[in-house]
């Protein structure tokens, strides 16, 4: 079991990658904790882990507001003793725009939750991390850490910032026992696409930009979460892991 008694805190953690996440983590022994701002789906998501016979704890929390993110980190010691591993995965779409055209409410959004909320992330799971002697962080970008996607300048923005300031953070905390990586998931089938995938021609298109022939899948990018999080990987710190099914590779 990679992660046998680590305490582990995932946020948007109520479906999709979120809840793939958190049930590969219990299934590799950890304990859980399961953050999200819909309260029924992420005590769903608790439930499951329980169900698994590992300990969970959900906590309702809006990842773009700093206090909600101290708060998270505060009952997460409370209730295990320590924070060892942490994902920061909640994020939205946005809107679809050009730049010129794109809505200032919509920026706003974007960049609050994508990427300022993985800042407020880091700030307070840091801090307790260096109390335990060390950790892991697992910040999720995407491709579009990597390159552009037309009508998504706040996305990419997004997203190209999360892989920045994962580097930053890893060259300021790796030597204190803090390991800190981005994973980069092309398109995966979850609530965030279906919008697009359920469009036939929408679906046939994002599926041609992937060299594999299809859409990824949100338990593929746990995977690569658990191994990230395991001492399998502890030389690996400050990187950027593309899951995107050949994506970059075009």
């Amino acid at each position: 079991m990679l992660m046998k008694d680590k305490v582990a805190l995932v946020t948007g953690g109520a479906s999709g990658i979120g809840r793939a996440i958190a049930l590969t983590w219990a299934r590799e022994g950890a304990k859980v904790v399961v953050s999200d701002i819909n309260e029924k789906a992420g005590e769903q998501t608790a439930a499951q882990v329980r169900g698994q016979g590992c300990e969970a704890l959900f906590v309702a929390a809006d990842a773009s507001k700093p206090a909600d993110c101290q708060n998270l980190v505060e009952r997460t010691v409370a209730k295990f003793g320590r924070l060892d591993v942490a994902c920061n995965n909640a994020g939205i779409a946005g809107a679809a725009a050009p730049t010129a055209d794109y809505p200032l409410d919509a920026w706003t959004q974007v960049i609050d939750l994508n990427l300022s909320g993985v800042f407020y992330g880091m700030k307070y799971q840091i801090g307790a991390m260096l109390k335990n002697g060390g950790g892991c962080i697992i910040n999720m970008a995407s491709v579009l850490g990597a390159v552009a996607f037309a009508t998504a300048p706040a996305y990419t923005a997004a997203k190209h910032g999360v892989v920045g300031l994962t580097r930053a953070a890893a060259l300021e905390y790796s030597a204190q026992g803090i390991r800190i990586n981005a994973v980069g998931p092309a398109f995966i089938t979850t609530a965030l696409t279906e919008n697009l995938t359920n469009d036939p021609a929408i679906n046939t298109m994002l599926t041609a930009l992937h060299p594999i022939g299809r859409l990824g899948l949100p338990q593929e990018v746990a995977e690569l979460v658990v191994w990230l999080c395991s001492d399998r990987a502890s030389f690996v710190t400050g990187a950027y892991y593309p899951i995107d099914g050949g994506y970059l590779a075009r």
